[in-house]
């Protein structure tokens, strides 16, 4: 599979996976046909929903013509096989670049935009930063100084984390959350994508990320590469607890994701 030449044109599809999302994938929808570009297509993976998740994506689909909007169903449990699945159906459908999203996130209305500035830069996989929603419950000031803090401090932890070392890497690890994730058709392909797994077993971008570095060092972060993630698990779990849960599962929860609705977990 080749990356597309200068005179090809950049087929962009935006993946998102949702599970019992009902409440929330409204709001990432609307934000992404918000863009200032929206040259793209989007493909939401029904990870076996029990809501109306679905329904609520085909309203959407509906009402829109920004952009064309395909939902495709993923039975078997996991954030990493229901991303898996959206990548896999994006470029069997033509994609040559595929950026993630998820349900309950809020991607800056120049995210697309940002998206392909770094492709035409010649990264083939790009993230930024990941910061605190603002509209799901009210932040403290300092809440939302320590917030991004904190993710800056998981990142650069995760530069010495045993698990992320290896020789045979060809670039340091970089911190890219799933949530805020693109990848060339190509790069996918050649890394082997993201593994089939639930997120209670394995963080399927951290695994990515680590895949693509056996084979490339053409990735990087970008400050306007912006997406605003939810904070309901941080306000279910606790701060430390929360850090707990993302460094290799040291806490663990009963309830993974919690939904603003009705505490449906998974």
């Amino acid at each position: 599979m080749n990356q597309p030449g200068p005179a090809e044109p950049m087929n962009l599809w935006i993946v998102v996976p949702a599970y019992n999302e009902e409440s929330s994938i409204g709001a990432t929808l609307r934000r992404l046909a918000a863009q200032t570009d929206t040259g793209f297509t989007l493909v939401v993976v029904d990870n076996g929903s029990t809501d109306a998740t679905a329904t609520a994506v085909k309203e959407f689909a509906a009402g829109t013509e920004a952009f064309d909007v395909r939902i495709v169903h993923e039975p078997e449990k996991g954030t990493g096989a229901a991303a898996d699945t959206g990548v896999r159906h994006a470029i069997g459908a033509g994609a040559t670049h595929v950026a993630r999203t998820d349900a309950d996130c809020l991607p800056h209305r120049g995210w697309v935009a940002a998206v392909k500035r770094a492709f035409a830069e010649g990264l083939e996989m790009v993230s930024g930063p990941l910061l605190p929603r603002t509209d799901e419950f009210p932040l403290k000031f300092w809440e939302r100084r320590l917030l991004p803090a904190v993710i800056d401090l998981a990142a650069l932890f995760g530069r010495f984390r045993p698990g992320n070392q290896d020789p045979l890497y060809l670039g340091p690890y970089v911190m890219m959350p799933g949530c805020n994730l693109a990848i060339t058709a190509d790069l996918y392909a050649r890394a082997g994508g993201f593994p089939r797994t639930r997120i209670e077993d394995v963080h399927e971008d951290r695994a990515l990320v680590n895949r693509v570095r056996y084979v490339t060092d053409a990735y990087g972060l970008r400050r306007d590469v912006v997406v605003y993630g939810s904070v309901r698990r941080l306000r279910a779990f606790g701060l430390v607890r929360t850090l707990g849960w993302y460094a290799d599962h040291r806490y663990r929860p009963a309830v993974v994701d919690i939904r603003l609705s009705a505490g449906d977990g998974r």
